[in-house]
């Protein structure tokens, strides 16, 4: 995008197209307007503009940009208040009348609409912001399920609405997805709620399976290797006795909570002596770091694969395997850095469940625990169709 094509922009009187706006401060404006272009009510399939710093009663003013405004516009697109994760660039470019710069945010309608923010659809109707009315999200949803390009958003077949715990999802799940007065004003049948939040298809009349997967009763008969397995190994090899063996089946709103339990009790700390008269506790594997890469591996996993992801605690490291390599743009060469997500519905389910809490940030976070506690950084092992994480035990002095 540049100054010219901007101001071509701004004359066509494509208005639902583009916002302009003084303040880079006004996160809740700035969300909504990304949230209002991913949704691309107008379905034009073209990317929106937020101009950040043109104020349209002041032609004179001018915005002083700091380059940490870029970044903290940037962190808007992971930091999960957004849901499913927005596609969006930030960068800097001429001012449209070639004096001073503006901030440009360009965001790309969604595939997998709709898009959230604090629980609300948020659209554009021409020049004017709005939450989206039932037949408008319906809209979007039905715009969805003609794009669904991943596994997760693919209909079930041979799941049914009655294999779903339905009051698990009003009870648990819905409240943390939806907005309270959201749900109140809901008149809609529950395969329409359940359809807005990616978990059923009403076109073809059966969940996602993403909704299999989240809620199903028993979701194990048509993807066996939806399941953790954790085993406690007396040595350093697979040979050497069990001393224990646990598995977590079931819905991933089960998996996910028995596991968060189970780990808060496995690992504890020990005094490390540091000096005459200073200790520190330090644990053999941090529990956070060890949280976080089970987590990822959970949300990253393959789920058309009937291999359980695998949690084994050796004598000297714990090692998280899941089946499905680097998936999309993210490849050997750009890992970590680069991140795509195979199954996008699940990663939003896990951020409303509260089992991820920034989009991208597991590896980095699990890095920042294994630091604060001395511990070697975690290894990494992606060139097969698994991955595979390992975490050294702390080695006490």
């Amino acid at each position: 995008m540049t100054p010219d094509k901007l101001n071509e922009l701004i004359k066509s009187g494509e208005a639902d197209r583009f916002e302009l706006t003084r303040a880079a401060q006004d996160n809740e404006k700035i969300r909504e307007a990304i949230c209002s272009f991913s949704n691309d009510i107008a379905g034009r399939g073209l990317p929106g503009y937020l101009v950040i710093g043109i104020d349209e009663k002041d032609p004179a003013y001018r915005l002083d940009i700091k380059a940490e405004m870029l970044e903290k516009l940037a962190g808007l697109r992971s930091d999960g208040a957004i849901m499913p994760m927005p596609v969006m660039n930030v960068s800097r470019i001429l001012h449209p009348d070639g004096n001073g710069d503006v901030i440009l945010v360009e965001v790309h309608p969604h595939e997998l609409p709709p898009v959230r923010y604090k629980g609300r659809i948020h659209i554009r109707i021409g020049p004017r912001k709005d939450v989206a009315s039932e037949a408008e999200e319906r809209i979007l949803v039905e715009r969805r399920t003609a794009n669904f390009r991943t596994f997760d958003a693919a209909p079930c077949p041979e799941g049914t609405l009655d294999r779903l715990d339905l009051e698990t999802f009003r009870q648990t799940y819905r409240p943390q997805a939806i907005a309270a007065e959201v749900i109140a004003e809901n008149q809609r049948e529950i395969p329409e709620q359940l359809a807005a939040l990616r978990f059923y298809n009403l076109k073809r009349g059966c969940p996602t399976n993403a909704g299999m997967l989240v809620l199903a009763f028993d979701p194990l008969d048509l993807f066996p290797g939806a399941t953790v397995q954790f085993v406690q190994f007396g040595g350093p090899g697979l040979e050497d006795d069990v001393l224990a063996e646990k598995h977590f089946t079931g819905n991933l709103i089960t998996l996910l909570s028995e596991l968060d339990s189970f780990l808060k009790g496995r690992f504890t700390q020990k005094p490390v002596h540091l000096s005459e008269l200073r200790e520190q506790l330090v644990f053999d594997y941090p529990p956070e770091a060890v949280r976080e890469l089970l987590m990822n591996a959970v949300l990253h996993r393959d789920y058309q694969s009937t291999s359980p992801t695998r949690f084994y605690q050796f004598s000297d490291r714990v090692e998280i395997q899941n089946p499905g390599g680097l998936y999309g743009d993210a490849s050997p060469e750009n890992f970590p850095t680069v991140n795509a997500y195979r199954n996008p519905i699940i990663a939003e389910a896990m951020h409303n469940l509260g089992y991820v809490n920034r989009f991208g940030r597991g590896i980095a976070r699990a890095k920042r625990f294994l630091a604060e506690n001395g511990s070697p950084e975690p290894q990494f092992d992606y060139r097969t169709n698994h991955f595979l994480a390992i975490i050294i035990k702390h080695q006490h002095r």
